[in-house]
């Protein structure tokens, strides 16, 4: 692998020719293909500061302290509940998804598996398939028994996210009643969507006819759907699963199912996968469709989940952890360990050094004073400067030393700092679609509850002034005794005239050269490029095992497999 390139691995998958393009010029990638971390190669333990990774791999505190030089993990999707979220923040270790990309996809399969329990389509065409030939419409009737009209039906929405919302919005157009049971929502906000919110779960239970869950899973709800809730539901009603599979009672769902308390149900995710029916509670209960958990594929979601997956890992790479990332679902955890967070593009933990790429733009920086100024970066709002920078008379002194542009760049014990108000971090957990928390960069929605937290003062202003222009020098004149005769009155009037004219000039030049040295100063302080241009050659991914390394180059990328033997 290149020398002085961050590694970047795909734990559980074996395809990165989507991702090579978006991070080849600032990291090398790698992908395991593993199933667990025993099956991952100790380079990739060693030195791997970002790990990409679908569902296919759990990693809690103990699978997290194997890796030396994580910053950054990128959940493929919308779900995270295999990534201890905790652990990885007091490890210094950003927990970033993709929340966006599968929505509608997710939202499809939802209503189609509620389309399925409605019209029995699965279980005629396996009639069909088993030999069953109905020949008069007293046979298609008995065979098709238990098909229901969807319109003037309730369907219970528990979650009313992303997708949660878009499954509403389909439902509504084929006729059903919306109700929806959400805590984190503002009261009022069904009334603006055209939904009704209830305020119960129980109550949510009992008038639904079809209940579909769009939730996120946390310690407090595992199994929350048991022999209880289901006994709640109206007998006759529909269930849905297309969130996470430990959200439900498996068991408890069997046995509604055989007793009639429910007349079917859809389930994308099960407690176990892959699903096996052999080892299932739900291999002989009736009525029961089952997915492997695709409710998220198409080929275009499949393009943009890797896509956006690669792009948070690169802004982990060539800006700040956590606040450059768009979707970090702990940065809440974060902020109660600052002595993790990367201000400038760096780290400070021993256990997790600083990225290569943002080590190299810090060591290009020139050795300057502390408090020199520098115009990196351009602002046109005074409010943006530092505190001790607002004052008028110190911002326009600043601007005239640097031909009068707004600078919010300082430099410090030779590190360049740009100053911009601390992010603001939410203390609520929104339930949202597919199994996700809602971390998006522009925060939530204006209509769901939040609490704002205090945020750890990240940039403090230079205690340094930046220096004043000296003063213009001032010119005197010195009366001399003379005699009062009307032409020598006159003789020293002009004289005194011109002797202020010749100082005024003077002045004027002193402060157009005291002008053009602090010019000067300010111009003279060497910017380095950007952390993300690289002079190194093209990113590449390398065949690794634990003997030796083999590298197949082809004419712009090389195919890396990561392997390890147990």
């Amino acid at each position: 692998m290149a020398s002085g390139r961050p590694l970047v691995a795909l734990l559980d998958g074996r395809d990165c020719s989507l991702e090579m393009p978006i991070l080849k010029d600032v990291a090398t990638v790698a992908f395991c293909d593993a199933q667990s971390t025993q099956e991952i190669h100790e380079k990739v333990l060693n030195e791997a500061v970002g790990a990409l990774l679908y569902h296919g791999i759990n990693l809690k505190r103990d699978e997290l302290e194997k890796f030396k030089a994580l910053k950054i993990i990128v959940r493929i999707g919308s779900g995270y509940d295999n990534v201890d979220l905790k652990a990885a923040a007091e490890l210094g270790i950003a927990v970033s998804n993709v929340p966006f990309a599968c929505v509608e996809e997710v939202a499809d399969s939802a209503m189609s598996l509620i389309l399925n329990l409605y019209r029995r389509t699965t279980f005629l065409h396996n009639s069909l398939k088993s030999g069953s030939r109905p020949n008069s419409a007293e046979g298609v009737r008995e065979l098709a028994a238990g098909a229901t009209r969807i319109r003037g039906d309730t369907l219970g929405i528990i979650g009313l996210g992303r997708i949660g919302t878009a499954v509403a919005r389909r439902a509504q157009a084929f006729g059903f009643e919306i109700i929806f049971y959400d805590p984190y929502l503002l009261d009022g906000i069904g009334r603006a969507l055209g939904y009704q919110q209830v305020t119960t779960l129980q109550e949510l239970l009992t008038r639904s006819d079809c209940v579909s869950l769009h939730c996120n899973v946390n310690e407090n709800n595992i199994h929350f759907m048991n022999e209880n809730t289901f006994k709640m539901m109206r007998r006759g009603a529909f269930f849905v699963n297309t969130s996470r599979g430990c959200l439900v009672d498996e068991q408890a769902l069997a046995t509604a199912l055989k007793e009639g308390k429910l007349k079917g149900a859809g389930l994308d995710v099960t407690t176990n996968e892959p699903f096996s029916y052999s080892s299932s509670p739900l291999r002989d209960a009736p009525n029961c469709v089952i997915t492997p958990h695709s409710a998220w594929v198409s080929d275009k979601s499949s393009v943009e989940l890797r896509e956006e997956a690669a792009q948070e890992v690169r802004r982990a790479i060539t800006g700040r952890i956590p606040t450059s990332l768009r979707n970090c679902v702990n940065k809440d955890q974060l902020v109660l360990h600052p002595q993790h967070i990367q201000v400038g593009g760096g780290g400070s933990h021993p256990h997790h050094p600083v990225l290569p790429q943002q080590q190299q733009h810090h060591s290009q920086l020139p050795s300057t004073a502390t408090g020199m100024l520098t115009a990196s970066t351009v602002t046109p709002n005074l409010h943006q400067l530092p505190g001790a920078w607002q004052h008028p008379a110190t911002a326009a002194a600043i601007a005239a030393a640097t031909g009068g542009r707004s600078v919010v760049g300082e430099v410090a014990g030779g590190m360049i700092h740009s100053p911009q108000p601390p992010p603001q971090s939410l203390s609520h957990q929104h339930i949202d679609t597919n199994g996700s928390t809602v971390a998006s960069s522009g925060g939530p929605p204006p209509y769901h509850r939040m609490e704002r937290v205090p945020h750890p003062q990240l940039l403090a202003p230079s205690a340094a002034t930046p220096q004043q222009p000296p003063p213009p020098q001032q010119h005197t004149a010195v009366a001399q005794p003379t005699t009062t005769t009307p032409s020598s009155a006159a003789t020293e009037s002009q004289q005194q005239q011109q002797q202020q004219s010749s100082a005024a000039a003077s002045s004027v030049s002193s402060a157009a050269a005291a002008q053009q040295q602090q010019q000067q100063a300010s111009s003279s302080v060497a910017l380095s490029p950007t952390n993300h241009q690289q002079q190194n050659t093209p990113g590449e991914q390398q065949q690794v095992s634990s003997a030796t390394v083999d590298s197949s180059t082809t004419s712009q990328q090389q195919q890396v497999s990561v392997t390890s033997t147990v």
